[in-house]
C-alpha cells in the first residue's frame, strides 16, 4: 500500500494541499508548463517565418513593379550607348547608321576563379590578351572592360558558360556600308560612338556632343543628315583615282567634284584611305598598323601643294580683270626672263611673241610672268586673297589646312606665283576658286551639305567682271581643244582646263624627276556645271610613258567625266555650240 502511494504521487507531479498555496493560486504541473513554453515557442518562430516570408515577397513585388535596371547603368562611360543620326548622301543612300550591340565586362569582386575564367573566355573570344585579361579579373575594383562590341554569337556562347561576375552591357556601333568609299568625307567614330574624323566630327562639333553629355540621345531617334555628295559619283571617283595611283605607280592620288553654282561638293576621294569600320588595324605582333593609318590623310582638303601651271588660269583672270591685257594682247616670251639670281624659262618654249590664249596653251612661264609684273606685287597678293586662295578655306570639314606663302613678298615671289610656285594651297581651294573663274565671277564657299541656288547667291561674293568669267572660260575651252587639256576631252561634253606640272618640294628643295601633277577642268564649256580637279603625287609613270599633268592628271579627268556625267544630268552635246546656233538661225 505504502508503494503505490508513493508511485502515485510520482505520477501525479503536484500534491494536493488545501488545493491553494499560500497566494491562493493553484498549483501548475510540469507537464503543463512545459506545454505552455512549446506552445510558445512555436509561435514564435511561425512570428519569425511569417516575417522573413513577407518581406521577400515585399521585395519580390516591389522589384517586379519597378523599372528594370540596364547593365549600361553599371560602371563605365555613362555615354557609351548614345545615338547618333544616320547620315545619308544627296539621294538618300545610306551612308552611316548605328547598330545595337554588346560589350563584355567583368565584376572583380565576383569572380571566383580568375584563371578558370580567362581560360574560358579565350575560346570564345579570338585575340584575348592574358595577362591583361588576368589583371583585370584581379582588379579591387567593381568594373571592368573585357572586350568591347561583341557579335550576338559570342554573346551567346559567353552566356552559356555560366561564369559568375561576368555581364553584357548594351552599346551602339557605327556601321557603314560603303566602307572605305567616302571615308574621308563621313569620317569614323571612337569605341564610344564619339565622332573624330570628317562630318561625324563636325556633327559633335554642332552641338551632338552636348546632347550625349546631357543624357539626351541614348534612346532618341535623331532625324537623319543628308549631305551633298552623291554616292553613285563618289564611288566613280574614289575608283578611278585609285586605279590611277596603281597604274601610274604613284604615292597618292585624288579628286573633287564640285558644283560651280551652289558650292556643293559631289564627291570628293583620296587615296590611300581606309575603312571607317575599322579605321585601325592591329598587326600580327599586337602593334598598330602605322602604314594603314596614313589613309586617313586627306589630301584634298587636309594638304597643301605648289598646285603648278593651274594658277596661270589666276594670273591671267588677274590681268584681265585688272584691264593690263585683253585676249588680243600679245606678250614677249622670246627669251628666258633672270631675275635675283635665278632664270624663269619654258617647258618646250616657243622663243616667240605670244597671244594670251598662246600663253594658255603652251603654259608658259615667261608670259604668265609678264602679265603678273603689269599688273604689280601688291595687286597680285590682292586677287589672289579676293580669291580664296591665301586664307584658311571656310567649310564644314573639320580638319582644313592653311595655305602657306612667303612672309614678304618681292617680285621673283610674284613671278614664281603667277605660274604655281611659291604658294601652297588645298587642291579643294584651288577648285573653289576656279569654279569663280566660270561661273560669271561669284565666289561660293564649299559645303558638303545641301544647297540650293538661291542659299548659294546670298552666300557668293563677286570676286570677277561677267566679261572676265567670260574669257575665261574662252581660256579653258581653248586649253581643252588645242593645248594640255586635250587628253582629259570627253566627246560630246565639251571639257575644258588647265594642267599644273610642279616639280615636287622634298626636304626644302625641289625635286627635279619627281612631279606633283594636277588638272583643273570644267565642263561643258558652253555653260559650266561642275568643276573636276584631280592630283596625282609622284607618279612613276603615266600615258605613253610621260610623267608630267597631261599623262597623269588629265586622262584622270576624262575617265571621271565620262562615266558621271550622265549620272548629273548633263547632256552630251556634239560639234561646237557656234555650228549649233548657225544651223538654229538657218
Amino acid at each position: 500500500m505504502i508503494s503505490f502511494v508513493i508511485r502515485l504521487k510520482s505520477r501525479a507531479h503536484f500534491v494536493l494541499d488545501r488545493g491553494l498555496n499560500a497566494r491562493g493560486e493553484a498549483f501548475v504541473g510540469t507537464n503543463a508548463r512545459r506545454r505552455k513554453q512549446a506552445r510558445q515557442r512555436v509561435a514564435i518562430m511561425i512570428a519569425i517565418f511569417s516575417a522573413v516570408y513577407l518581406l521577400i515577397g515585399g521585395r519580390l513585388l516591389q522589384y517586379g513593379l519597378s523599372e528594370p535596371v540596364l547593365s549600361a547603368s553599371i560602371g563605365g562611360n555613362g555615354h557609351a550607348i548614345a545615338s547618333r543620326p544616320n547620315i545619308m548622301d544627296r539621294n538618300g543612300e545610306l551612308l552611316a547608321t548605328d547598330l545595337h550591340m554588346v560589350s563584355l565586362y567583368a565584376d572583380p569582386r565576383r569572380i571566383v576563379d580568375a584563371d578558370e575564367v580567362v581560360e574560358k573566355l579565350a575560346l570564345v573570344i579570338p585575340n584575348l590578351d592574358w595577362g591583361d585579361t588576368h589583371r583585370k579579373l584581379r582588379s579591387p575594383s567593381a568594373f571592368q572592360w573585357l572586350r568591347r562590341q561583341l557579335t550576338p554569337r559570342q554573346q551567346a556562347e559567353i552566356l552559356a558558360l555560366g561564369l559568375p561576375g561576368i555581364g553584357f552591357r548594351p552599346e551602339k556601333r557605327r556601321f557603314y556600308p560603303g566602307g572605305a568609299t567616302a571615308s574621308h568625307i563621313v569620317g569614323h567614330v571612337n569605341v564610344d560612338n564619339q565622332g573624330l574624323a570628317g562630318m561625324e566630327r563636325y556633327l559633335d562639333q554642332q552641338g551632338l556632343a552636348d546632347l550625349r553629355a546631357a543624357g539626351l540621345t541614348d534612346d532618341a531617334r535623331l532625324a537623319p543628315v543628308r549631305l551633298s555628295i552623291d554616292l553613285r559619283v563618289q564611288n566613280i571617283v574614289r575608283n578611278v583615282v585609285a586605279k590611277a595611283m596603281t597604274d601610274y605607280e604613284a604615292e597618292a592620288a585624288g579628286a573633287v567634284i564640285l558644283d560651280v553654282e551652289t558650292g556643293e561638293v559631289l564627291a570628293m576621294a583620296s587615296v590611300p584611305d581606309y575603312d571607317p569600320n575599322a579605321p585601325s588595324r592591329t598587326l600580327a605582333d599586337g602593334s598598330v598598323d602605322k602604314d594603314y593609318e596614313k589613309g586617313w590623310f586627306n589630301r584634298i582638303s587636309n594638304a597643301t601643294f605648289e598646285m603648278g601651271s593651274t594658277f596661270k588660269s589666276f594670273t591671267l583672270a588677274m590681268g584681265l580683270d585688272a584691264g593690263k591685257i585683253t585676249l588680243n594682247s600679245v606678250v614677249d616670251a622670246s627669251r628666258p626672263i633672270r631675275m635675283g639670281g635665278f632664270t624663269i624659262r619654258d617647258f618646250r618654249g616657243k622663243n616667240r611673241p605670244l597671244s594670251i590664249p598662246e600663253v594658255f596653251q603652251y603654259s608658259s612661264n615667261i608670259g604668265t610672268a609678264a602679265v603678273a609684273d603689269m599688273v604689280g606685287i601688291d595687286g597680285h597678293q590682292q586677287f589672289l586673297t579676293r580669291l580664296g586662295l591665301l586664307s584658311k578655306l571656310a567649310t564644314e570639314m573639320p580638319g582644313v589646312a592653311t595655305p602657306t606663302q612667303p612672309r614678304t613678298w618681292k617680285k621673283i615671289n610674284s613671278v614664281t606665283i603667277s605660274f604655281g610656285h611659291g604658294v601652297a594651297t588645298t587642291p579643294l581651294q584651288t577648285a573653289v576658286a576656279a569654279a569663280a573663274l566660270v561661273n560669271g565671277g561669284y565666289l561660293i564657299p564649299p559645303t558638303f551639305l545641301p544647297r540650293t541656288k538661291d542659299e548659294a547667291q546670298a552666300l557668293a561674293t563677286r570676286v570677277l567682271k561677267e566679261t572676265t568669267s567670260a574669257d575665261m572660260r574662252f581660256l579653258y575651252d581653248w586649253n581643252g581643244q588645242r593645248g594640255s587639256g586635250r587628253n582629259a576631252q570627253v566627246d560630246g561634253f565639251h571639257v575644258g582646263g588647265k594642267t599644273g606640272t610642279a616639280d615636287k618640294v622634298i626636304n626644302g628643295r625641289y625635286a627635279k624627276d619627281i612631279n606633283f601633277n594636277a588638272f583643273v577642268a570644267a565642263f561643258p564649256m558652253d555653260k559650266p556645271r561642275y568643276i573636276v580637279l584631280s592630283i596625282i603625287d609622284a607618279p612613276r609613270t603615266g600615258e605613253n610613258g610621260g610623267r608630267t599633268a597631261a599623262s597623269t592628271a588629265a586622262p584622270m579627268i576624262k575617265a571621271i567625266i565620262q562615266r558621271v556625267a550622265p549620272l548629273l544630268g548633263v547632256q552630251p552635246r556634239f560639234g561646237t555650240p557656234e555650228a549649233e546656233m548657225r544651223l538654229v538661225d538657218y
